[in-house]
């Protein structure tokens, strides 16, 4: 064990991390296929095959990221091994993903709710206030409450297809009418679907460790796959029988679907709800997907916002960005990333007049970052891809880079809003290498090799014989007295834990590989250095150990159990109610589930 610092636990298993896919990409179909009928109406249903293709082929090359990216595999992880500016561009588009993701999925969730139009915009800026209060504690249970809406927004897919199946028909369905470029910009514009995959990318630093391989070198491919398949599947098929019942209504109610398109999902319950079984039934079956399919929405708000602040934190930690925006509230979470993301949606939607003028400024970003990704990784000759996996993901970014110029080109204001959010995002970044002294420099390969680092030495603690205690600090509190005075009666050795909470849900490169010491950090030093100088006094063998963390109490039963402690002692917190229910009680979870042979001593 280092006393320096410690790699974050790998705790998120595959449903988990499913549940935060669905989440995101599972929303999709929401909207996906209203938008689709704009474009096209009964003409639509090639637009919805070929948009579920390639969601399905981007699904299957983000298996293949996850796969050789253990420690993060979003877009600045891989395009940061090629170069830091590719690296900072694709982070930036994935921000403006982000930002387009939190307030398109707050709107439509308002419309899934049946709030009328003219306060839909209200409704949308004040929800998206509220779930940045809540993300203000840190919420570490987003993917237990994303898998508890996704089962039942599953059983809504499965019902609506259910009601649809004795009217489905292809004798509504039109041949594409206008030439093959406008079909492509239609194509193009559907293309609603893609950013949930970025985001599980960035969390197998946080993945469970596939069964047998090594702590030191982990392999996540397997809970990766487990992760992704199920849903890829469940997006695809669902949305393909989803448009399949949708441009099976009559053609006479092109008009009710046009209006309804922003919650078709919901338009389609009430329409064959009420066809199989009355007015009564249908209504009803209306207000239940409402519920259900707006929560989800709402869960893919909090998703976004998350996101948002740990990708700026992240980009902050790794010195691309502002050091302010490292700075952590008492609750863990970077308040100045926390308030921009909070902003830029509650300005989007701000300035939006329905869900269409948000529609259009989506793809950029979401395309324009896996672009960046699979690039990166095709064309990065260290990856050791095989050589089909190197040819689909080849294929793909060439689509994925047509797909972005063609946004580009055909909608003006989708380009606008894009360079708006990476000049000001490189403008941030010149603005910190200026504060810092920083300066781009060319060299050749070989010298900048000469130059980099050397890794930290493994410090190696000569430790004496007795009990073994382990103490969790957060100050200069009696309870590290006590464990002083304690190690000292039973000549033992005492650890000294200092968690630094960070509460953010991306675990790019930064967060696994950077070394974090505790000397580096004011609090765990304010800490640290007292009770080293306490313990030299009185002859205790004393080990600082410091970690981030975005689970302090199983960071603490980690460690116990891999240090082999004898005796773990806790102190009582003087948490406000509010707070006690934002993010547990880290005391009774851990007494909940110590090791049998471990102490637990709380010390009040």
């Amino acid at each position: 064990m280092d006393s320096g610092s410690s790699h974050r636990p790998r705790n998120l298993d595959w449903k988990r991390a499913a549940g935060l896919l669905y989440g995101d990409w599972g929303t999709s179909k929401a909207y996906v296929i209203g938008m689709a009928f704009v474009a096209a109406q009964f003409s639509s249903f090639p637009i919805i095959l070929a948009v579920c293709a390639l969601t399905g082929i981007v699904g299957f090359n983000y298996i293949i990221i996850c796969k050789h990216f253990p420690d993060g595999g979003g877009v600045y992880s891989s395009a940061r091994e090629q170069s830091r500016v590719l690296a900072v561009l694709g982070a930036l588009l994935l921000l403006a993903d982000f930002i387009v993701t939190a307030s398109l999925s707050c709107w439509d969730a308002m419309s899934y709710f049946g709030v009328p139009k003219e306060h839909i915009k209200a409704a949308t800026i004040g929800f998206i206030l509220l779930v940045g209060f809540v993300n203000y504690f840190g919420p570490k249970h987003s993917g237990s409450f994303a898998i508890t809406l996704a089962l039942p927004m599953v059983a809504m897919v499965v019902i609506i297809i259910g009601l649809s199946i004795p009217h489905l028909t292809f004798s509504h369905l039109e041949p594409p009418h206008a030439t093959f470029s406008k079909n492509w910009v239609s194509f193009v514009s559907v293309i609603l679907a893609l950013s949930g995959v970025e985001a599980i990318a960035n969390l197998t630093g946080v993945m469970k460790s596939d069964e047998g391989s090594a702590p030191e070198r982990p392999l996540v491919a397997k809970t990766a796959r487990k992760a992704i398949l199920p849903v890829a599947i469940e997006v695809v098929f669902g949305t393909i029988l989803l448009g399949w019942a949708m441009l099976s209504v009559d053609p006479s109610m092109t008009s009710t679907m046009t209006n309804r398109h922003e919650d078709m999902m919901r338009f389609l319950g009430e329409h064959y709800g009420t066809l199989d079984f009355g007015p009564d039934f249908g209504k009803f079956l209306g207000m239940i997907i409402g519920i259900v399919v707006g929560l989800l929405l709402l869960s893919a708000v909090n998703t976004a916002i998350a996101a948002m602040v740990g990708l700026i934190y992240m980009l902050a930690q790794d010195r691309e960005m502002p050091a302010g925006f490292t700075k952590l509230n008492a609750h863990g979470v970077p308040w100045l990333p926390l308030a921009g993301a909070i902003f830029m949606p509650f300005v989007l939607a701000l300035v939006s007049d329905d869900l269409d003028s948000m529609t259009d400024k989506y793809a950029i970003g979401v395309v324009g970052a896996i672009t960046v990704n699979l690039g990166s990784c095709a064309f990065n000759k260290k990856l050791k891809l095989s050589a089909w996996e190197r040819l689909i993901m080849s294929t793909t970014f060439l689509v994925l880079f047509l797909i972005e110029v063609t946004i580009a080109k055909t909608k003006a204001s989708a380009l606008f809003f894009a360079v708006c959010v990476v000049g000001v995002g490189f403008c941030l970044r010149w603005w910190e290498m200026r504060r810092t002294g920083m300066e781009t420099v060319m060299m050749k390969k070989e010298v900048a090799a000469a130059m980099s680092p050397e890794k930290m030495a493994e410090m190696k603690i000569e430790l004496s014989q007795g009990q073994s205690i382990l103490v969790a600090a957060r100050g200069l509190t009696p309870v590290l007295r006590f464990a002083l005075e304690e190690a000292r009666l039973r000549k033992g050795n005492l650890y000294v834990l200092y968690v630094r909470e960070i509460v953010v849900p991306m675990a790019g490169v930064t967060m696994s590989a950077r070394h974090t010491r505790w000397q580096d950090d004011p609090r765990a030093a304010q800490i640290m250095w007292p009770i080293l100088e306490q313990a030299r006094e009185v002859s205790v063998p004393v080990v600082p150990l410091f970690v981030e963390s975005d689970n302090t109490a199983t960071t603490i039963l980690d460690l116990s159990a891999t240090l082999g402690v004898d005796i773990l002692v806790l102190g009582l917190t003087h948490r406000s109610a509010v707070v006690h229910l934002m993010k547990g009680d880290v005391v009774r979870e851990v007494a909940r589930n110590l090791p049998e042979n471990i102490q637990l001593v709380i010390h009040g």
